[in-house]
């Protein structure tokens, strides 16, 4: 059998409003609210092209062009800056690399997050692919990209072609927040300072304490196999209308198998006031940081 390729497509669902950021969100997509002096959107990106993807697809909305401009050359600005010496900063914010491409697709109709992954198969193909969701941002600063969390799952996927979805072990008082890993047995998993592996059996979604199978709770990080697409294509909308990835999942876990991939490090919801606002103090911190 010959060994899957490791995948080189993302998808990044950007369509949303970000409800829970307004009034802020409101003209100002809530991808482009800063942490630091860079957009939490940047760091996203960053992740996927330091992690190995080439292609990235945002699955946009009309009125959010401001996320697409964000990636593009500003090529008046770009030259003004040049002509006034300022290249290392025209460099700086021209941040994709010549082998890596942005490309945008719509999502016209509100359908949930498992439609909005639907929609990046017009770029994708029956090629593998990561999906981040741009509301978790993960620590730039203590871990390395270009070789934990997304990247080790990644070459997990390469080297088992199994889809692979990261998790993170969250204090007994959270667990009712989040959807929780079903693992073989009831396990409670200490956070570690590496990726660990788990194979999965499927999730529930925001469980009661004495009622969670595990500790371990999804971050927003996913790598597929192809095959989700037809799972997709065939979801019917359920909670809100909406098409839920989890169904999908779950359709997938059954044909396929999956594992869950420990977080290294720790990730911020960006999409949160609360959590937003702690995470830009945290950013704040490592302002002109190397990264």
């Amino acid at each position: 059998m010959q060994k899957p390729l490791q995948p080189t497509y993302a998808i990044i669902p950007t369509a949303g409003f970000g409800t829970r950021m307004l009034p802020l969100s409101k003209a100002v997509p809530k991808e482009m609210l800063p942490l630091g002096d860079k957009p939490a959107i940047h760091y996203v990106v960053l992740e996927a092209i330091r992690a190995g993807i080439k292609n990235i697809v945002l699955v946009n909305h009309a009125q959010k062009s401001a996320i697409e401009n964000y990636f593009d050359i500003n090529s008046e600005l770009d030259r003004q800056l040049r002509d006034k010496g300022k290249g290392e900063l025209a460099d700086s914010i021209n941040c994709l690399p010549d082998d890596v491409q942005i490309i945008s697709v719509r999502q016209g109709k509100p359908l949930g997050l498992g439609h909005a992954v639907l929609q990046g198969q017009a770029v994708v193909g029956n090629n593998p692919f990561a999906v981040l969701l741009p509301d978790v941002v993960l620590d730039p600063f203590t871990t390395d990209f270009a070789v934990d969390n997304l990247a080790f799952m990644l070459k997990r996927f390469a080297d088992t072609g199994r889809s692979q979805i990261l998790v993170d072990a969250v204090a007994d008082s959270q667990v009712h927040k989040y959807g929780i890993a079903r693992l073989d047995d009831k396990q409670t998993i200490k956070k570690t300072n590496i990726n660990q592996c788990f194979d999965v059996k499927g999730f529930v979604e925001k469980p009661a304490l004495e009622l969670a199978p595990s500790n371990l709770a999804v971050v927003g990080r996913y790598v597929f196999d192809a095959e989700l697409f037809a799972y997709l294509a065939k979801t019917a909308p359920s909670v809100g209308g909406e098409i839920q990835l989890t169904d999908a999942i779950d359709a997938l876990i059954g044909t396929q198998g999956m594992e869950v991939v420990t977080l290294k490090g720790e990730s911020f919801d960006a999409g949160d006031m609360t959590t937003y606002v702690q995470a830009f103090a945290y950013f704040a911190k490592h302002l002109g940081a190397t990264i």
